[in-house]
């Protein structure tokens, strides 16, 4: 992810260990996970939507290169919408495609959910992980 407070890659393993894995305890951890994350990609796709490239790039929170972010832009003129929820699911491109989605100018309601869309199955897949990884 571009803005990385909370990873869920350490938090939802620790959840789930922690809270178990209860059908109830799962949703729950799952639920939390894809709100907060989904919340925080809307918040930098709106910045990328409202700043622009050039006024993104000089902020020193923002994090990426501009050649990264082409190569990422790239990816999104590629194959549009899509690609986000596909990006979400995927360990080293998470929230990659946030930025170029809010340069496009895509559809608030369509960026969230295919936002939360790709973040629940990642989420799932990681709570999956860890219970049959480490045997909760």
């Amino acid at each position: 992810m571009l803005l990385y407070f909370v990873p869920s890659e350490g938090i939802v393993p620790a959840a789930v260990l922690l809270l178990g894995t209860e059908p109830t305890d799962l949703a729950l951890i799952l639920g939390v996970a894809v709100v907060g994350a989904t919340v925080g990609q809307f918040a930098l796709f709106s910045a990328a939507k409202r700043l622009g490239r050039e006024r993104l790039l000089q902020k020193r929170w923002f994090r990426v290169d501009d050649d990264t972010l082409a190569r990422f832009d790239g990816w999104f003129d590629r194959w549009g919408p899509v690609a986000v929820p596909v990006a979400n699911t995927l360990l080293f491109t998470r929230g990659m495609l946030t930025v170029p989605a809010g340069l496009a100018k895509m559809d608030d309601r369509e960026f969230v959910a295919l936002s939360a869309v790709g973040t629940l199955s990642f989420e799932c897949l990681l709570a999956a992980l860890t219970v049959v990884l480490l045997g909760v």
